[in-house]
């Protein structure tokens, strides 16, 4: 009996070693098991948004954040991706941000609602462009004429009603559906009176037709912001375009900007996204090496412009940073 209360006592000791082991084995396989790879939707490859974001992912997996850079249709297609889960990360426009989260223009019905703030980056200026020759001064001077509005559903097309309806002159329009690309050819051309883009200045297919055609662009001055502003329209943000930006721009010229961004999935854990925007202003000298628009990336701007509440994750960085966070990006 004594031998045998000894081999009961034996196995029970060995099998609550086993027990520890494998718990102890668990545990550890649990804490260092990998963070989930984060896949950012960028845009086109002749764009900034895809050197900057395949940078950012670079900067990421050296810092022990598995990422990964993608190409894409840029800012419609980056919401609808976090919205589905495509893409955990993208930088978009800081308008088309507001739309998806808000279901309005071409998110109407699908809001996106998952959709959080990381940072605003830098601005996309709002440029109503004229030849130089045009007796085309300010906006209100558009009515009647042809103007080229951007592509059907694009960002570019809904800044232009926008700013258009602030001015009083929207229905007055006659409307051309053009990218730039194709409108710059027809303000060359004079098929258009006036083309709209929205991008980074200088843009370069407005310098491609203003080498040969001086071109103005139109001032948008501090009551029609002040209106948009009044309208709900948040992300909208003074822009001047500097004399000499482009072949017949001769003085400063007042316009508007919408801002690119950085936004992730709300599904993301507040750690991983604290890390992001940790990681992204603690390497930002690295991302300016690679375009010159990552030269206007700052902390300090880094919520001007915000269009959608914030990622629980970013809160905290800039809160520890000594920013003051606004209620209404909290959400």
């Amino acid at each position: 009996m004594r031998w045998k209360a000894i081999g009961l006592i034996l196995v029970l000791a060995l099998g609550l070693v086993i027990s520890g082991c494998t718990q102890k084995q668990t545990t550890e396989t649990e804490t260092t098991s990998p963070t989930q790879e984060i896949t950012i939707y960028t845009g086109g490859t002749g764009g900034v948004y895809f050197p900057l974001g395949s940078k950012y992912a670079e900067i990421l997996n050296k810092n022990g954040v598995p990422a990964k850079a993608v190409t894409s249709g840029a800012s419609v297609a980056n919401a609808k991706a976090i919205g589905d889960g495509t893409a955990q990360a993208a930088i978009l426009q800081n308008d088309v941000a507001y739309y998806a989260y808000n279901d309005l223009y071409m998110f109407e019905g699908q809001a996106i609602k998952n959709i959080k703030g990381v940072a605003a980056l830098y601005p996309e200026t709002v440029q109503f462009i004229v030849r130089a020759d045009s007796d085309i001064k300010t906006l209100q001077d558009l009515a009647g004429k042809k103007v080229a509005i951007g592509a059907p559903g694009s960002g570019t097309a809904v800044a232009a009603e926008q700013v258009l309806r602030a001015a009083g002159v929207w229905d007055s329009v006659e409307k051309v559906n053009q990218k730039f690309s194709e409108a710059s050819q027809s303000l060359k051309l004079g098929q258009v009176d006036a083309a709209v883009i929205v991008s980074g200045i200088p843009t370069p297919s407005v310098n491609q037709i203003a080498v040969q055609t001086p071109v103005r662009v139109l001032p948008i001055p501090d009551e029609i912001l002040s209106k948009l502003k009044e309208q709900g329209y948040i992300f909208y943000v003074r822009q001047i375009v500097p004399a000499g930006t482009y072949n017949g721009v001769e003085e400063d010229t007042p316009t508007l900007a919408v801002k690119a961004m950085l936004a992730v999935s709300a599904d993301l854990p507040e750690d991983t996204v604290y890390q992001m925007t940790k990681i992204l202003f603690e390497n930002v000298d690295q991302l300016r090496a690679v375009h010159q628009k990552a030269q206007l990336i700052s902390l300090e701007t880094a919520l001007d412009g915000m269009s959608i509440p914030l990622h629980p994750g970013a809160i905290k960085y800039y809160e520890e940073k000594g920013l003051s966070v606004p209620e209404e990006l909290k959400g």
